[in-house]
């Protein structure tokens, strides 16, 4: 596939380190991969076969980053900004990426969301539409301004497919530093940390203490503080990398006042080497500083930067204290005595190697990718809705007014395909029903569905268990049970249900496998149901005295062959068929259309084709019926078309 990375980096140069290992990580596994970077040019390790485009740089003079500079330190103006957007349009044209990922955007770069959102619209633009993706680190600064975060929500909502967090859950969740909520969290992916160098980690003797503070001039005072600190400490030998970003005079100023046994120099291409061979390593706590220590096993002593309000290296380095990982430093109480007292401790406690987070990031972020945009050939084919659209308008024609509902079985409990599940639900603001299994709901169902407004819960038969005899077809309440049992089951059912989800739920019965005994359907008012739901057109609107029934009709799942997406034309004709049956009244014109999906087993392949059916319904002023007012109370329902 072709893949477009798109990265600025403003102050350091860690943020283009990280796209960078994104971008080698593509090629190698031969996707036609381009890099597109828009900080001040950085020397980078070799890209394989990737290719690069540079923009007319801009950066930040420190934190300031509503400021925009140009090489010579000059604010921008407009002009270089419309050359660089009309740059990044030309390349999307040009390359027709099947996948582009903006580095940080929306979260930050809010100062370039003119250039980043003309990206976007242009790949909304192409057929097909390339997915996208954000990529993020583990730690984001969240705004101070009231409404940055919800702006930041509405741009993934509006444009993305997902966002690449390069973290360990388990060492960091992205909730930690930034405010998670309903409306983003279905799109996370965590990939773990991005390590931009996969070499082995040379193993020997460990000896002596290295000094690095990455590419910028922010790291002076650490430089400053160590050379005084290794006066201290002369019975160890001392290396202090200086970033390239730092002037020759300061570089020429810290490398005279070094003492004998401490060697200043320029940054080095084999510094994890060198923190490989050393005792302790001091340093700030950026992203790619600390995959380094987490490789290498020199027990740190961490400075975090935190200049201008930045808290995300002091989030990080935090969590690594915590884990009895590294010692920290505060910035701000930063002397050579401080910086001294806490090298002699991590001496103290040196450790042969830091058992970390995943490091594997960059690939798990391809293989993320990959499924998501590879999952299947039909993912890639623009979906004909012409036949939807013909049967829509020979209904209006005919004064009929189909209405649609959705449907979803086999809830048990939260996870990232039910959360993926409801924020298509609320980006559509579509009704949708969760046929939930009530012996197997656990609590966090509940939660999720707590604040939820546009989700009800089905009760779904028992356990989904299939009692059927050997050779016939599954079912949990088919014909072959005892009548007592399944009554009292279905009982049960309600019950269990209503006590773990409480007001989230309707009293609709839904039987696993669609199938059930006409003796338990008579039954069903008596056991506190008020509707009934399977698959096919019904035969009337109530099978038996209040009792309604509305069942669901498009299933897009291959059941019995790929398990994937059944051929796009031919759900697309049954739903267009569907539509014909109510305006010939061949079939209820009244039960709305049911849309029948399975989020416990969709791959990418189906999600698209969802998506876009919900999508293209409501590109025709349609959305899917709200569950409560289509199953309306407890003891009555009706439907609103």
């Amino acid at each position: 596939m072709r893949v477009l990375i798109i990265v600025t980096h403003l102050l350091g140069a860690g943020h283009l380190t990280r796209a960078a290992a994104l971008a080698r990580a593509f090629a190698r596994r031969g996707h036609e991969t381009t890099l597109v970077s828009g900080g001040s040019p950085v020397a980078l390790a070799d890209f394989d076969d990737a290719a690069f485009v540079q923009l007319p740089p801009v950066r930040t003079a420190g934190t300031d980053f509503r400021t925009l500079l140009d090489e010579t330190g000059e604010p921008i103006d407009p002009a270089r900004l419309a050359i660089r957007r009309a740059i990044l349009v030309e390349t999307m044209e040009a390359l027709r990426p099947d996948l582009v990922i903006t580095e940080l955007f929306p979260f930050g770069r809010r100062v370039l969301a003119d250039e980043f959102t003309a990206v976007l619209e242009t790949a909304h633009r192409m057929e097909p539409r390339p997915r996208i993706l954000s990529s993020v680190r583990d730690i984001l600064v969240a705004p101070s301004k009231e409404g940055r975060v919800a702006e930041a929500h509405r741009r993934i909502e509006r444009f993305y497919d997902g966002v690449l967090v390069h973290a360990d859950p388990h060492f960091v969740p992205l909730d930690a530093s930034w405010p998670v909520d309903e409306t983003l969290r279905p799109f996370l992916r965590y990939t773990g940390y991005v390590d931009e160098n996969d070499a082995p980690v040379p193993v020997g003797e460990r000896r002596g203490i290295v000094v690095s503070g990455g590419s910028s001039a922010a790291s002076l005072p650490l430089y400053r503080a160590a050379i005084a600190a290794a006066r201290a400490l002369p019975e160890h030998p001392w290396r202090i990398l200086v970033g390239r970003g730092v002037a020759e005079a300061d570089f020429r100023a810290i490398r005279d006042g070094a003492p004998p046994h401490a060697t200043v120099e320029r940054a080095r291409p084999d510094f994890r080497a060198l923190l490989a061979q050393a005792e302790v390593s001091v340093s700030q706590a950026g992203y790619n500083t600390v995959v380094d220590l987490l490789r290498s096993g020199a027990a740190p002593v961490l400075v975090p930067f935190e200049a201008g309000h930045e808290t995300e290296q002091r989030l990080r380095a935090e969590r690594l204290q915590a884990l009895g990982l590294a010692k920290i430093v505060p910035e701000a109480d930063l002397t050579a005595e401080r910086l001294a007292d806490a090298i002699r401790e991590a001496l103290a406690r040196t450790v042969a190697g830091i058992e970390g987070p995943s490091l594997g990031g960059a690939d798990r972020s391809v293989a993320i990718a990959e499924e998501m945009t590879l999952a299947r050939p039909a993912l890639h084919r623009p979906i004909d809705w012409s036949p939807v659209g013909e049967a829509l308008d020979r209904a209006d024609q005919a004064g009929c007014h189909p209405g649609f509902w959705w449907r979803d079985d086999d809830a048990v409990a939260r996870t990232a395909d039910l959360e993926r599940l409801l924020g298509l639900s609320r980006r559509y603001e579509a009704g949708i029903g969760l046929a939930a299994v009530p012996a197997l709901i656990e609590p966090s169902l509940a939660a999720l569905l707590r604040d939820e407004q546009l989700a009800y819960s089905l009760v779904h038969g028992w356990r989904h268990a299939n009692h059927a005899p050997q050779g016939e077809k599954k079912a949990e309440f088919g014909s072959r049970r005892p009548i007592a049992a399944m009554v009292q089951e279905a009982e049960d059912a309600l019950s269990a249900t209503r006590t773990a989800l409480g007001p989230r739920l309707l009293p609709v019965f839904v039987p696993p496998w669609n199938r059930i005994s006409p003796d338990l359907v008579r039954l069903l008012p008596e056991c506190g149901y008020a509707a009934l739901s399977t698959f096919r057109d019904r035969d009337r609107h109530a099978p038996v005295k209040d009792l309604l029934q509305i069942n669901t009709h498009i299933d897009p799942i291959d059941w019995r062959g790929t398990r994937s997406l059944v051929e796009s034309g031919r759900v697309v004709a049954a739903l267009a068929a569907a539509i014909d049956r109510r305006i010939a009244g061949v079939a209820d014109p009244e039960e709305p259309i049911g849309i029948l999906t399975h989020h416990k087993v969709h791959d990418e392949a189906i999600w698209f084709f969802l998506e876009s059916l919900i999508d293209y319904l409501a590109g025709r002023g349609i959305r899917l019926l709200r569950i409560n007012r289509l199953f309306r109370n407890e003891s009555r329902i009706a439907v609103e078309l």
